[in-house]
């Protein structure tokens, strides 16, 4: 194996890889049985987390708050000329229309307003933004269509099932031919290079077992309800086109990322899971989760397990133009290592805690809404859980530009900008480190969550 490596001439590549595998247990995962498979999947997954680590995380905020902005002028510019015009011409101010397309936020702007969306699909792979911004998902692959929404052969799947589709090697973009419901047997679990495309129908995975992204790479999961997923025995199930496996009981989360890099979670609709709603774990890393509504639930996004799980010092995460609504507990999100750029979303609710961690997480929060809840001991957006303040004092956790009501707070630490080396960017600096404010928020998360896409007019 050493020689392998060796051959490519990366001896400071291999010392740091032997480094890390040294401090990454094989981890079982739910994975029943680790055989010769899945301990090359998570070989090939430690090298594709260290591929994907950015060193200069501050260019990847920059990028996203520079094209934030870009959005929201241009935006703001169209609808100010139309009220002009429309002044002119009726002497009055114009009167909101229906059915009119406005997208602030740039992922949605990127596509959203183009009725010829359908003929186009994969226009999306070009709009994500974030530490995920290299996800392609299957862009490079076929349209597979679902036509059926079963799920009784969980080792030969049928065809046309988003089982089938998600098993299969090589690149696809899945959509489905007509509105369903999906129960889910056992976790379904999504091999590398895969777009999942709600668009044009209402998908509902629901009542059942969870999505896992297991040591893959560049998964895109777009337009779908989760809801009310809830744990499943396991047992033997298909995990590739070559491969069966046998799994232990699923936790019940909505979605589940093990060491999985360049993945992108899009205008999603999540209430209700057993555990987690997205959890991230593992060596995961390069994700974006945007446009997304949350409801109904306790503890919402995990990111970083375990506190001996060293190798999530590469998590890199942009939590982006969210709305994390009503009846939510806490974890939004809760994280161990890595660095978090929480950005423009809208936390309406929450019981105990917005954003929390342990073992000094970096954590950005850039143009928040945050209203605090009634409880007057649950005013504090942010929690540092087992740990005392000479320890966590040094963390960097930062607020620009967050709007806080009803009494919320954002407890800062660490020094400003001491996160991230010095930025090598050609976007103009007037641009950089300054989100759009939270005073925003509403207009760019205002279509959070599942869209209502018909093909032939705007989503």
């Amino acid at each position: 194996m050493t020689s392998v490596f060796l051959s490519i001439g990366g001896y400071l590549f291999v010392f740091l890889l032997s480094s890390l595998a040294t401090l990454t247990p094989l981890v079982g995962a739910n994975v029943a049985v680790f055989d010769d498979y899945w301990t090359q999947r998570q070989s090939d997954a430690l090298k594709q987390t260290i591929a994907s680590f950015d060193p200069n995380p501050l260019n990847v905020t920059d990028h996203f708050n520079y094209h934030a902005a870009l959005a929201m002028d241009a935006t703001e510019s169209i609808n100010s000329t139309r009220r002009e015009l429309a002044q002119v011409r009726n002497g009055r101010k114009l009167r909101k229309r229906n059915g009119k397309c406005v997208a602030y936020n740039p992922i949605d702007r990127c596509w959203r307003c183009n009725g010829d969306w359908e003929k186009n699909r994969k226009k999306l792979a070009d709009c994500v933004l974030g530490f995920g911004r290299r996800t392609t998902g299957g862009k490079d692959g076929p349209i597979y269509v679902v036509n059926d929404a079963s799920d009784d052969d969980l080792i030969n799947p049928k065809p046309g099932t988003l089982r089938h589709a998600v098993t299969r090697d090589g690149p696809l973009w899945i959509i489905f031919g007509s509105s369903m419901i999906i129960n889910l047997r056992q976790e379904l679990i999504i091999t590398s290079d895969k777009t999942i495309d709600g668009r044009g129908a209402r998908v509902y995975i629901m009542e059942g077992a969870g999505l896992t992204l297991q040591f893959v790479n560049n998964v895109i999961i777009h337009n779908i309800y989760i809801k009310h997923v809830v744990p499943k025995s396991g047992g033997l199930i298909r995990d590739s086109e070559q491969h069966i496996g046998l799994r232990t009981v699923s936790d019940g989360d909505g979605i589940s990322l093990f060491g999985a890099t360049n993945v992108w979670i899009d205008h999603v609709s999540m209430t209700r899971c057993s555990d987690g709603m997205i959890d991230a774990i593992l060596g995961s890393t390069a994700i974006t989760i945007s446009n997304s509504h949350f409801t109904d639930h306790e503890e919402v996004m995990l990111f970083g397990a375990n506190d001996k799980h060293v190798i999530d010092k590469k998590m890199q995460i942009t939590v982006a133009f969210n709305h994390f609504g009503k009846r939510l507990d806490q974890r939004m999100p809760r994280c161990r290592f890595g660095t978090i750029h929480v950005v423009n979303n809208d936390y309406t609710h929450w019981e105990m805690y917005a954003i929390g961690g342990n073992m000094n997480p970096t954590i950005i929060s850039q143009g928040n809404r945050f209203i605090a809840p009634p409880n007057e001991r649950a005013k504090q957006v942010t929690k540092r859980e087992y740990t005392p303040y000479p320890a966590w004092k040094t963390w960097n956790w930062q607020s620009e530009g967050d709007y806080f009501l009803n009494g919320a707070y954002f407890v800062q630490s660490g020094k400003p900008n001491a996160w991230s080396p010095k930025p090598v960017n050609p976007i103009p600096r007037k641009f950089a480190i300054r989100p759009q404010p939270g005073t925003m928020v509403r207009k760019l998360t205002m279509d959070a969550g599942v869209l209502g896409c018909k093909p032939g007019t705007a989503c």
